[in-house]
């Protein structure tokens, strides 16, 4: 069970940088009109404990909540410019996608290799990703050739799987590529991931650490920490 963005491609720092840029737009015009001072979204301890890996209307709604801000629900359909949870949410998409047009996607090198003698070993592959856009971040990368099954955001919606933490979606994983979760391996970069995969009791959770947050992930449940996949290779 493959995560995406920051396991697979490059895309965690797009993303990152995706939240930063509509967050600040959001709290510097609400700054403006509250007289509040403007307190920039951190994109490194906001995005890691609020967003990252989490389904796209969570993350929005936990940083809110995180800065005391209650906004309407709204509507899955509401424009990129509406003041409402949903909004906020798909603003962060349109720019993502401008972004990943604008820039294209990278994959990891050595999580390349990793998956590859994974499918060369005769092993079953998936991925697993909060994100809407996963088919079209695998097209880009040119990878989507190396996996059985993909649980997305879309996937997530229509089965009405709970995002992470929750182990739902690895659990859909596990289940479309017919294991039974001590079988399988979770491989993660976000906190919410890493718990995600020991709460749904995988027999194994590997930690990928691309921000220094080494400690953090063991403490989420990480059974073993890399920097990269390659390395996995490295110690067999």
């Amino acid at each position: 069970m493959f995560d995406l963005d920051g396991v697979l491609t490059k895309t965690a720092k797009v993303h990152d940088a995706a939240w930063k840029e509509m967050f600040d737009g959001f709290l510097r015009d609400r700054a403006a009109r509250t007289g509040q001072p403007f307190v920039p979204f951190d994109a490194v301890k906001d995005y890691d404990e609020y967003v990252d890996g989490k389904p796209r209307a969570d993350g929005t709604r936990s940083f809110l909540a995180s800065r005391g801000i209650e906004l309407p629900e709204g509507s899955e359909d509401d424009p990129p410019d509406a003041q409402t949870v949903y909004g906020l949410s798909n603003r962060k998409n349109q720019i993502v996608l401008q972004r990943i047009r604008t820039d294209g996607v990278e994959a990891y090198e050595g999580s390349v290799r990793y998956v590859r003698a994974a499918r060369d070993a005769g092993l079953r592959r998936a991925v697993v990703s909060s994100s809407a856009n996963a088919h079209d971040v695998l097209a880009a990368a040119g990878i989507a050739d190396l996996f059985e099954a993909r649980i997305d955001g879309i996937v997530a919606e229509r089965e009405h799987l709970r995002g992470k933490p929750a182990p739902d979606t690895f659990l859909a994983g596990a289940g479309a590529l017919g294991l039974d979760p001590a079988e399988a391996v979770v491989y993660e970069d976000a906190l919410a991931g890493v718990a995600a995969g020991r709460a749904g009791k995988f027999g194994y959770v590997v930690g990928v650490d691309r921000v220094g947050q080494a400690e953090a992930l063991r403490e989420h449940g990480a059974d073993v920490v890399v920097t990269d996949l390659a390395e996995l290779l490295d110690r067999s």
